[in-house]
């Protein structure tokens, strides 16, 4: 409370400039953030600034001043106590100010200066923390956007996300026909080949048919291949057959570094949530063997309520770079998909952990 009062003493002039003005307004914005344990980064609008402004004002200005006058006769107390002989005999400090107890002697200095200390020590310790959560919930409060903001701001990222889903769709769709056009086409096309040559040679030349059928064979085994590579990518099919559990165990024991994998019952999810999810530890995985010269890794993937949560941790040089082809992109593009959202934290030297949220009701 105390530095609220000192900060909207500071702080008022502020109000003449506009700029400045939602700066400090976002400051307390903050800070009642982190008192409240509450998100409130988002930097307030300037009709918000202008109604939370006064209230600040007459709220935050007394309310300190309390603190301060709470704080000042605790110290003046603790002087009277030791140090009250000290000041000349018209000028020694008093005790409780309403009543105006002077100190003129030890009795009175450490009756009244214990007594005086241990009951605003109390007060502060009770009130002044309660004090400070008011004003911190008023200023969220006056601070916070209204219905239409939250709508609008809503309508603007779902807008951005499907943007970047339609995009990416139409990529993975151009990547999926490019992959059975010059992968699987093409192997078909050279066994319907080898398999007419074998009809035109089986009169003229019937030693040379089972060599022909042996490279048709070869070349049919190729294309089921690549066509199962170019399905792994639609849907994993061990999703299908393991479950998101059993699917997750796999990655974690073929990545290339020691997983300590935490996965708890998670419920039944929808199709498309596995798919993510799958998708985003897979990119991570990868990530960490790759780039992050990590020597191991945690997984960690847990459902509360309606939203799965998957943090991937590793040990690594840290400094990850989204636009260095971490796939961060496209794992933001995915999750975005399904209106969730992606946090990165890789300070450089690690360590990194990415964080996603994934909204899975049924």
């Amino acid at each position: 409370m105390l530095a609220t009062s000192v900060a909207t003493v500071l702080g008022a002039p502020l109000l003449l400039f506009p700029a400045a003005a939602r700066a400090w307004a976002g400051w307390h914005r903050r800070r009642a953030g982190r008192l409240l344990g509450v998100p409130a980064e988002e930097p307030p609008a300037g009709r918000r600034v202008l109604a939370w402004a006064p209230a600040h004002v007459a709220a935050g200005f007394p309310l300190g001043m309390a603190a301060l006058l709470c704080l000042g006769n605790i110290v003046v107390a603790a002087v009277a106590l030791t140090s009250w002989w000290a000041f000349p005999a018209d000028d020694r400090p008093s005790l409780f100010s309403l009543l105006d107890v002077h100190v003129d002697d030890w009795t009175t200095a450490l009756a009244g200066g214990t007594l005086q200390i241990a009951v605003l020590g109390a007060a502060a310790w009770w009130a002044l923390p309660a004090l400070a959560r008011l004003h911190a919930r008023m200023s969220l409060a006056l601070l916070a956007p209204s219905a239409r903001e939250v709508l609008t701001e809503r309508v603007d990222v779902l807008t951005r996300s499907r943007v970047g889903v339609v995009d990416a769709h139409g990529r993975e769709l151009q990547r999926i026909e490019r992959d059975l056009h010059d992968g699987t086409q093409a192997r078909l096309v050279a066994i319907a080949m080898q398999l007419g040559i074998a009809r035109e040679s089986l009169a003229d030349d019937p030693a040379s048919v089972a060599t022909l059928l042996e490279r048709a064979h070869e070349t049919a085994e190729e294309a089921m291949a690549e066509l199962r590579s170019v399905l792994q990518t639609i849907y994993p099919p061990i999703l299908a057959d393991r479950g998101l559990d059993g699917a997750l165990t796999s990655l974690a024991s073929g990545a290339g570094v020691p997983v300590r994998l935490d996965l708890p019952d998670l419920g039944p999810l929808p199709a498309t949530v596995e798919a993510v999810a799958y998708y985003v530890i897979a990119e991570a995985l990868t990530n960490v063997a790759k780039h992050a010269a990590a020597t191991r890794a945690a997984l960690q993937v847990a459902r509360t309520g309606d939203v799965l949560r998957v943090e991937v941790t590793d040990d690594g040089r840290g400094g990850a770079d989204e636009a260095g082809g971490t796939g961060i992109t496209g794992i933001r593009r995915r999750v975005a998909a399904l209106d969730g959202d992606v946090r990165l934290d890789s300070p450089p030297g690690g360590p990194t952990t990415l964080t996603v949220r994934i909204p899975c009701a049924q």
